[in-house]
């Protein structure tokens, strides 16, 4: 996935909470150890002649003292889309003795040429070939660090296993290795409904004008052709449902030992992408370390919940060590360094997760116990494997309200909510009160002994936390498309009626549970809006006694030293004029008569006017989700997105609308794009196609 990048108003708007002494706010640097030269806008012009857009600090005197330079390679308009952000980071990154270049992909921004998706051979080769000229330029020592979050993140991976010659490090956040199995469009062979939500966002994003400031006039003619060749990517996404060359293509697992670079993987336990965290930092045969902290979808010196680390002074030292050689110690750091988490009450919205850092060398701890528990007849979870039994799972298709989103960036809430309400569409097991604090630390492992009367079923496992007066909060979770059981690339449809062993393994978390808590298992076969629904609702049966989990309990060590992280700094920010604030609203609405659920949300990102160059953005995104508790085809996701950009009389609009709904044997996805000059309508079009569906 791309991080949907959140416009700056809205992100700034992060900054300015309150903070107590124990939660200091950001500190702002405004001097530096070496003076910053800024050129606000300047083209790298590639071999086959498209020129793309780059902002670029470096120390005032780089071209006497070269430096390393450090390549962020997005598509989300470096003009506007995470303008904030990027005066937050690499003028302090420049300040400290380094070139920081922030590159538009080719067809964004102000880049010439046109994007038709994520992560193509030319998006790579174009950020091999951009990596090439930094090294020759006379500011640039020749060594050359690639960072990013999200989008940025996946390509900087995938860029370090082509093996630039000048890349030696790089620093990557939020993403993943695996493109089929840990991204936005399937998990467990489950079709994610953020699949649709993505590709509308990029519908949004990518249909913006360059700015005329920098372009002149051939913005136009540059905005026309991209809008007459705009992807609506939900629909390749959705013609490759199992993980077959397309997914291949960009996930680094598939060749892991290709990657030369030192590698620093970053995640947050409240963000889609932790689990390839542990899975790099095992893998990778370069130097690579790890760090997990409670965040989101966010850079970790500006991230919720908070509390947020010293994350330029880590890049620093990671830098230094592996661009100018310098012994900083990164060497020596642990493999991993986690944040256990002690959650408070379930709610949607957190503002800062309570817990402790801790250091190990090995993955899920260097001090562990796997802890069997058995889901018995009675419904207790247990220590002892207890008399066998059968009950069944029958979900209404409403099951997964309370799941919050899957990719947590917006404006909010969006954390898993309370789940009483979703455990009573599931089968629950519980345990007896713990006697003591348990932390933890790693994947939980179901192994489930079913059968289905239907030749497609979802499963969704949910690993919970009931405190002592029932309410319930969500630990971790993990879905199955059960066609997937042996393989996302050959799956098969179940025989009804037959008994199978399905092993399904959680996300990784690292959380503290309290004594006097319960341990909950909850089993549904739905989880909407989270994944789309089967054809047709099945019922499962499980076979009792024989179905058991696998907990990663990590040890307690006494006297034990949790790594210390320096508190967050950041260059000054931009400074904005905002004409109207941002908001949200997230609204749930029950159809009494016929039980019909609609999650309607409204993301409002304001109106604010970027002072240094006069550039006005405003976006407001909208999304719905629609569907009946017992028929799985009346299933609708609708989203609607409006963005705007003006300066003095010049004035430009897009509104994009993508929808999707699936017959038993079909999806079905619409989309119109519309583009206003003022208030007239130059560009209009529409897309409907069908398409098969394949065991999902």
């Amino acid at each position: 996935m791309a991080e949907r990048a959140r416009p700056v108003d809205a992100l700034l708007q992060s900054f300015a909470t309150v903070r107590s002494p124990e939660r200091p706010a950001m500190k702002t640097i405004k001097t530096f150890p070496r003076k910053i030269r800024e050129t606000p806008n300047t083209f790298i012009t590639l071999a086959d002649g498209c020129k793309l857009a780059a902002r670029i600090w470096m120390p005032a005197d780089a071209d006497k003292k070269p430096v390393p330079a450090i390549l962020e390679y997005l598509p989300y308009r470096k003009r506007d889309g995470t303008h904030v952000r990027d005066a937050l980071t690499h003028p302090y990154l420049a300040g400290h003795g380094y070139a920081c270049i922030r590159v538009d992909m080719r067809g964004s921004g102000e880049s010439d040429g046109l994007m038709e998706d994520e992560y193509t051979q030319q998006e790579l080769d174009d950020a091999v070939e951009v990596i090439a000229w930094l090294a020759e330029q006379p500011w640039c020592s020749g060594s050359v660090g690639m960072m990013g979050i999200s989008w940025g993140g996946f390509n900087g991976l995938q860029v370090a296993a082509l093996q630039p010659p000048a890349l030696k490090a790089i620093v990557t956040l939020c993403s993943t290795d695996d493109r089929y199995s840990d991204d936005i469009h399937y998990k467990g062979g489950c079709l994610l409904n953020e699949n649709l939500g993505w590709s509308a966002t990029m519908f949004a994003y990518s249909s913006r004008p360059p700015d005329p400031a920098l372009v002149g006039d051939r913005w136009r003619d540059m905005w026309l052709q991209r809008l007459e060749h705009e992807p609506l990517l939900a629909i390749p996404w959705l013609e490759h449902p199992h993980r077959d060359a397309y997914w291949k293509h960009g996930s680094v697992c598939e060749d892991i030992g290709a990657i030369k670079a030192a590698v620093l993987a970053v995640g947050g336990w409240n963000d889609a992408y932790t689990n390839a965290v542990p899975r790099l930092v095992g893998s990778v045969k370069a130097p690579v370390k790890g760090i997990i902290g409670p965040w989101a979808h966010k850079y970790p010196h500006f991230a919720v919940p908070e509390p947020r680390i010293g994350f330029l002074q880590e890049m620093l030292r990671w830098w230094d060590q592996w661009l100018k050689g310098i012994d900083t110690g990164v060497a020596q750091d642990p493999a991993h360094r986690t944040y256990i988490m002690e959650p408070g009450r379930p709610g949607a919205a957190v503002a800062h997760v309570a817990g402790r850092w801790v250091s190990d060398n090995h993955w899920p701890s260097d001090i562990h116990a796997l802890q069997r528990l058995h889901l018995n007849a009675n419904g207790m979870l247990g220590n002892v494997k207890g008399s066998a039994g059968k009950c069944v799972v029958a979900s209404p298709q409403t099951t997964g309200a309370d799941a919050g989103e899957y990719c947590i960036i917006w404006l909010g809430p969006e954390f898993p909510g309370d789940q009483r309400r979703d455990d009573a569409g599931s089968v629950t097991f519980d345990s007896a009160p713990l006697t003591r604090d348990i932390d933890i630390v790693g994947a939980t492992a179901v192994q489930l002994k079913l059968s289905s009367d239907k030749p497609l079923a979802n499963l969704a496992v949910r690993l919970n936390a009931v405190w002592p007066d029932g309410a319930v909060s969500r630990l971790s979770y993990g879905v199955l498309n059960l066609c997937h059981r042996d393989s996302h690339e050959n799956p098969e449809p179940l025989e009804p009626g037959k008994t199978y062993t399905v092993r399904l393994q959680l996300d990784d978390v690292a959380v503290k549970v309290r004594r006097g808590q319960r341990l909950r298992i909850s089993i549904s076969t739905s989880y909407w809006p989270l994944i789309w629904p089967t054809p047709q609702a099945p019922t499962l049966t499980l076979n009792l006694g024989m179905s058991f989990i696998d907990l990663p309990v990590r040890k307690t060590r006494p006297n034990e030293v949790a790594p210390a992280f320096a508190p967050p700094e950041a260059a000054a920010p931009v400074k904005l004029t905002v004409l109207r604030p941002a908001s949200n609203r997230r609204d749930v609405l029950v159809d009494q008569k016929t039980g019909e659920q609609l999650l309607s949300i409204v993301d409002d990102f304001g109106a604010s006017t970027i002072d240094e160059h006069g550039l006005t953005y405003a976006a407001i995104g909208r999304e719905s989700y629609r569907i009946r508790p017992d028929d799985p085809l009346s299933a609708v996701q609708q989203c609607h997105w409006t963005e705007e950009r003006s300066r003095g009389e010049w004035r430009v609009r897009t509104e994009t609308r993508s929808a999707m709904r699936a017959s038993k044997t079909h999806w079905h996805v619409t989309g119109r794009l519309e583009a206003y000059e003022g208030d007239a309508l130059i560009f209009s079009r529409d897309w409907d196609k069908k398409i098969r569906r394949k065991l999902v």
